[in-house]
């Protein structure tokens, strides 16, 4: 980053955060804090009022806005693609909020700029096709969600699991705090206090129904921070299987979720899968035939034996 950028980035970093230390700025954009101190004197010397205290920091002077940026064509591009993504995922109220985004951002670029980010955007597509695009039920999901997360009102639903504990039914109703949204791995998930569990649980925003907003309200558990949370992996069993050369690419092309490597064997293609369950790849194995053999474990490997023998009976 050079001399003019940073100076306009500490600006920036500065009206954003209100108060910062010359040792905050110079981590921010990796250079010395002597440096941060040469900028800070330049910034003053051109007329931005830049207030430093003694063992506070740094801050600008009340009632100061530094004017509009503006943006490069790639910058453009990736602001005006990432509203797209917010109107494809998110609710209604969100899209709204992302056309209108996209057309005060195409306002105000100079002609030429605007020229070449339609030119580099029309490069660029985001596809709609199922599994792509979050459906309309989802996204009424999770405006109720995101209403709930914000009141602080519990919320009720019925949640239907893919494969259920042996102990426990694949349906249940749920009464839960929300504490936040996450988009992970393509899907949409609440994070919550559940009610049934005692414990902090994930659902699925497809896997649930009949969604209702309660008025009962709740409190955050203490010491818990959504920012800080991390989704739990509990894929604990290794499953290894052998691709035969014909099907590798089409294999490695379905992207499958549990995937962990993809690498050429001797034989064919090696790969190695990360389930919670064995039931969790055996549909997956199956549909590719005789084109895919289980190396490991032996509970995968009889499972389709097991559904193999059932396929011979009904023929």
């Amino acid at each position: 980053m050079n001399k003019t950028d940073r100076m306009l980035a500490i600006v920036i970093e500065l009206q954003r955060k209100g108060v910062l230390r010359a040792e905050d700025l110079a981590a921010r954009f990796e250079t010395s804090i002597r440096t941060i101190y040469r900028d800070v004197q330049a910034l003053s010397e051109a007329g931005v009022p830049v207030a430093g205290a003694p063992g506070v920091g740094y801050s600008l002077m009340e009632g100061y806005f530094l004017p509009p940026v503006s943006f490069t064509s790639e910058e453009a591009v990736a602001l005006l693609i990432g509203a797209d993504f917010v109107e494809m995922r998110l609710d209604a109220e969100f899209g709204a909020k992302a056309r209108s985004s996209q057309e005060k951002i195409e306002a105000i670029l100079p002609e030429n700029v605007r020229e070449e980010t339609e030119r580099i955007r029309s490069t660029i597509r985001l596809l709609n096709e199922r599994g792509t695009k979050t459906s309309g039920q989802e996204k009424e999901t999770f405006e109720k969600l995101r209403q709930a997360i914000l009141r602080k009102r519990r919320v009720r639903f019925r949640y239907s699991k893919n494969l259920p504990n042996p102990d426990e039914s694949r349906h249940s109703e749920r009464t839960v705090d929300p504490y936040g949204l996450v988009f992970s791995h393509g899907v949409w998930m609440l994070v919550a206090f559940c009610g049934l569990r005692h414990d902090i649980r994930h659902f699925r925003l497809s896997r649930m129904h009949g969604l209702a907003v309660l008025e009962d309200s709740f409190r955050i558990i203490p010491g818990f921070r959504f920012q800080d949370h991390r989704l739990i992996d509990d894929r604990k069993v290794t499953v290894r299987l052998l691709i035969d050369q014909a099907i590798a690419e089409r294999v490695q092309e379905s992207d499958n979720f549990y995937m962990e490597s993809f690498e050429p064997g001797k034989e064919g293609w090696l790969a190695t899968l990360r389930v919670r369950r064995v039931e969790d790849l055996l549909q997956w194995t199956l549909g590719w035939g005789a084109a895919v053999r289980v190396l490991e474990p032996e509970s995968l490997r009889e499972r389709v034996r097991e559904e193999i023998q059932k396929m011979l009976e009904r023929y």
